[in-house]
């Protein structure tokens, strides 16, 4: 504990830190006000409360705080800006001028604006799509009966436009002038905003009829400890290659010296893909629960309900090897073991006994392929956790935090936080956050996921 207050008052002792601390608190503040700001022309009274929508919504939903479920001017929150920041990094693999750019600070400069042009379109794009949603019979009472049709799309595209660039825009700057990463630690403000409230729902179903239920309550929760440690192993996990610098001349012809070559090490992230293999299955497994509707024979109805049920064996068994497919592809988009054997032969290093070029890009491709194996098995019994949680008698809410996207992000955000923390205290002769070694958050190892 007194290691906590002196950490606590050199952290506060940093003017620049406490800044920016409080800067990042005040947007975050500001957000989370937002999300109860409710549309025009909706009554906030007659929302129905109804825990939110499931499937890919709830996923929406679950990014953006529950502002979707509130009809909140925030309702689709910062996911329009990570889908053009997905786009923009998918056209950098296919198309060579975005490539360029992105090697260019130029270039990135650009890249940004026209990521922020693409935002304002998936923004009215998913707008109107919102609107279509908010007149199904759930939220039909709520409407405002003054509102004529077209006055009630036009503001709330105009609403969710202006409020999801404002989001973006407090991202930017919690990035700039707060403590970093800020479009993620939006998106993890929101996600851990369900946490209290679904614990306390768990603790009153084991608690509400006694039996032995605070202590089946203690061992759920050991278990989500444990499932903590897990993912942070996961997150912070690499593969270091050694790496030799060769000897170099330093100085002028007449002051010449050399400098004996330095090592160094090339660290590969096992889970090099992030959160994103989740997401895309979590969007694919959605498929069944839309064809659900149109199957009319009693054996496809069963199949399809099988799929879409998260604690269904077959459910699981799919979208594990789904994981572990998509991670495989999303490292091949975004490592390109060619440009680092490029990089490391202009360095004028090498790795001890392989040829420069083709082999080294070779021998780094099998590494990471090696790795990614593990990473991708982990990464599947992490988006699986949840479904086996709330089989074996856990509520679904609390159930999603036992792995999956939420703690993910969650835990993977908090990391890069304490990292840059840690950073300015030990710029400024501080101790670190840990009395041995260092915090190593997400950005320890370059990965491309805009989340």
């Amino acid at each position: 504990m007194k290691k906590l207050i002196e950490t606590l008052k050199n952290i506060w002792s940093i003017e620049e830190l406490r800044k920016r601390i409080l800067f990042t608190l005040l947007l975050v503040f500001v957000y989370r006000v937002g999300c109860y700001i409710t549309l025009p022309g909706i009554n906030p009274n007659l929302l129905a409360d109804n825990g939110g929508p499931g499937g890919i919504l709830g996923i929406l939903n679950m990014f953006a705080g529950g502002a979707f479920s509130r009809a909140s001017i925030f309702a689709l929150g910062v996911m329009p800006y990570i889908s053009a920041s997905i786009f923009m990094q998918l056209a950098g693999i296919v198309v060579p001028q975005v490539a360029k750019m992105q090697r260019e600070e130029s270039g990135r400069r650009t890249i940004n604006q026209y990521t922020r042009y693409i935002t304002v379109v998936v923004t009215a794009f998913q707008a109107s799509a919102y609107v279509a949603y908010l007149r199904t019979p759930q939220y039909a009472n709520a409407l405002a009966p003054e509102y004529s049709v077209f006055m009630f799309w036009l503001s709330t595209v105009v609403v969710l436009t202006a409020g999801t660039l404002f989001v973006m825009w407090m991202g930017e700057k919690i990035t700039d002038k707060g403590i970093g990463n800020g479009t993620s630690l939006i998106i993890m403000v929101g996600i851990l905003a369900r946490l209290p409230q679904s614990l306390m729902q768990e603790f009153s179903a084991k608690t509400v009829n006694g039996g032995g239920g605070l202590l089946i309550f203690m061992i759920e929760m050991a278990f989500f400890i444990a499932v903590i440690v897990g993912l942070i192993l996961l997150t912070q996990g690499v593969r270091r290659i050694p790496l030799n610098y060769a000897r170099r001349i330093i100085g002028s012809s007449n002051a010449a010296r050399e400098v004996s070559g330095s090592r160094d090490f090339i660290p590969l992230k096992v889970n090099a893909a992030g959160v994103m293999p989740i997401i895309f299955a979590q969007a694919i497994m959605f498929i069944p629960a839309t064809v659900a509707g149109f199957a009319t024979g009693e054996n496809t109805q069963g199949l399809v309900r099988a799929l879409s049920d998260h604690t269904s064996f077959w459910y699981n068994v799919i979208y594990a090897v789904m994981v572990i497919a998509f991670t495989y592809f999303y490292v091949a988009l975004i490592f390109n073991p060619t440009e680092i054997a490029d990089n490391l032969k202009r360095n004028n290093s090498f790795i001890p006994g392989v040829k420069p070029g083709e082999p080294t890009a070779d021998y780094i491709g099998t590494i990471m392929d090696r790795i990614t194996l593990p990473g991708a098995a982990f990464l599947a019994i992490a988006g699986i956790l949840p479904g086996i949680a709330a089989l074996l008698g856990v509520t679904s809410g609390f159930a999603s935090f036992y792995g999956g996207t939420s703690m993910l992000i969650g835990v993977g955000v908090i990391l890069d936080t304490l990292q840059q923390i840690e950073s300015h205290l030990l710029m400024r002769h501080y101790d670190g956050l840990m009395k041995t070694g260092r915090i190593a958050g997400r950005s320890a190892v370059s990965t491309n996921s805009p989340i």
